[in-house]
């Protein structure tokens, strides 16, 4: 069993920054790629970026690429989502997402499908407004 706490969300104005922080606890076995998704209102779900905490290999979607960065501090079971440039767009309730990925198959880490993803965190909110 994995459990993920996300946190960091809240309100910012266009352009501002935020970042994102996601520990995980439980069976390490099962959360070696872990991930950040979005869902906004009447959107389906997306990808944004994902992490091989082995070797923290990250991996990122056209959504995120260029102004979002995903980082992993082991010591703490924490990976973060530091947001830069934000814009209203990116308002959305943001999760964290954990999967098993073994060392073979390590770079599947970079699918970014939903379905993937069997354990997820309950969610931080992110709204971008002036």
């Amino acid at each position: 069993q994995v459990q993920l706490v996300e946190s960091g969300g809240g309100s910012v104005q266009p352009g501002g920054s935020l970042t994102l922080s996601c520990t995980a606890s439980g069976d390490a076995s099962r959360r070696d790629c872990l991930g950040w998704f979005r869902q906004a209102p009447g959107k389906e779900r997306e990808g944004l970026a994902t992490i091989y905490t082995d070797y923290s290999n990250t991996y990122y979607t056209d959504s995120a690429a260029g102004r979002f960065t995903i980082s992993l501090d082991s010591a703490k079971n924490t990976v973060y989502l530091q947001m830069n440039d934000l814009k209203p767009g990116d308002t959305a309730v943001y999760y964290c997402a954990a999967r098993r990925v073994t060392y073979s198959r390590r770079s599947s880490c970079s699918e970014h499908k939903v379905e993937l993803f069997a354990m997820w965190g309950q969610g931080t909110q992110v709204t971008v407004s002036s």
